[in-house]
């Protein structure tokens, strides 16, 4: 009798996710019944015109906001259906995030900067340092730990919030125009940054993009037209 493979379920499932904003007495329809799956490890990129609802959907599957209606299935548990403190643990534990607008805190440090969210957590002081430091060595800011975010240039400040969103060993990092402000030279290493963590650590990658070119490189591609997928 031949070994039973086991069954490994997806990293996150959406089921009929919709999202609907009030502005005035309009509603205004973002997404409308999203189905998607997202394998542990995987490297997804979502593209669509603007106002198509890749932001909107990028914070949903981050929980910075709940979908009107629908699940998401995060390692098979519902986690809209955890009460708000603990949707936050989560948060901060299992996911990262890059912004196009890094925001860092520019009266702190690189160090500093990237120690936030394991301070946040409760980690130990030491050990937040010791974790941040090690992850700024890996970005190639080893030099530059000192320096606040004035001091430093466009591509290393991405650096330090790429360093930040890693420093708890998330599962799944989201990014949403991580080279939007940066020129073509400084967002590819930005971007190689981020495709070899992936590939060295087995981190989920979601980027939202308007760059084609970026765009072509991912293996799975979630295209969005006006809420939908297509």
């Amino acid at each position: 009798m031949g070994l039973r493979r086991r069954r490994v379920s997806p990293l996150i499932q959406v089921r009929g996710l919709q999202k609907v904003f009030k502005k005035g007495g309009t509603e205004i329809h973002a997404l409308k019944g999203i189905d998607l799956t997202v394998q542990r490890g995987a490297m997804v990129v979502i593209v669509g015109a603007s106002g198509a609802g890749k932001t909107t959907l990028l914070h949903i599957l981050g929980t910075l906001d709940r979908p009107s209606q629908g699940e998401v299935l995060y390692q098979s548990e519902d986690v809209f259906s955890r009460p708000e403190r603990s949707l936050a643990e989560l948060r901060n534990r299992e996911i990262g995030f890059v912004f196009q607008f890094h925001n860092l805190l520019p009266e702190f440090n690189a160090l500093e900067n990237t120690m936030m969210p394991a301070l946040i957590q409760g980690m130990e002081r030491k050990d937040a340092r010791h974790q941040a430091e090690q992850i700024l060595t890996e970005v190639g800011l080893k030099d530059r730990m000192r320096h606040k975010p004035g001091e430093l240039s466009g591509g290393e400040q991405q650096r330090v919030a790429v360093a930040r969103a890693l420093v708890l060993h998330p599962t799944l990092l989201l990014a949403d125009e991580p080279t939007g402000n940066l020129d073509s030279e400084t967002g590819e290493r930005v971007i190689q940054l981020i495709f070899s963590l992936n590939q060295a650590k087995n981190v989920t990658l979601i980027v939202v993009t308007h760059n084609a070119s970026l765009a072509r490189r991912f293996p799975q591609r979630i295209s969005l037209v006006d809420g939908r997928m297509v």
